[in-house]
């Protein structure tokens, strides 16, 4: 199995942010690593690292929800952006964990606002259920 790693923001105020949902996973799994810098810097991270996987959340795709992509990812994601840029491609498997919870109506929360909140503790059910598929699913690459 690949070496997975798990995006997120460090310390503690940003523990059980959306943006954490890639550090929620290696906890989840008990194995991996976890990044150890801020979202927007985790090309540093991976750089000179070899057979990888990146989890991450991703706002394109709903709460409950996952993908799991080679050279494909969000339409936008500064964490993943970091990354394509550090290594100079596109060239890695992505874990794709959905995060998007809000409705549509027009007091919708920005991105940028949105995976910097805490997930609630039903959101976090959810995501213990979508941890366990995707270990699943890993276990058959």
């Amino acid at each position: 199995m690949k070496l997975i790693i798990g995006l997120g923001n460090p310390g503690e105020k940003y523990k059980f942010n959306r943006h954490n949902a890639g550090h929620l996973f290696v906890d989840f799994l008990g194995k991996g690593v976890k990044t150890n810098v801020f979202m927007n810097d985790s090309g540093e991270f991976v750089k000179g690292k070899k057979d990888f996987m990146i989890a991450h959340d991703d706002l394109d795709l709903p709460l409950g929800k996952y993908k799991i992509h080679f050279g494909v990812g969000p339409k936008v994601h500064k964490g993943i952006n970091s990354i394509e840029s550090a290594l100079g491609g596109k060239d890695f498997w992505r874990i794709r964990i959905g995060i998007d919870a809000r409705d549509s109506g027009q007091a919708r929360m920005t991105g940028d606002e949105y995976v910097l909140e805490d997930f609630t503790k039903e959101e976090l059910e959810v995501l213990e259920k979508v941890y366990a598929k995707i270990g699943d699913d890993l276990k058959r690459l």
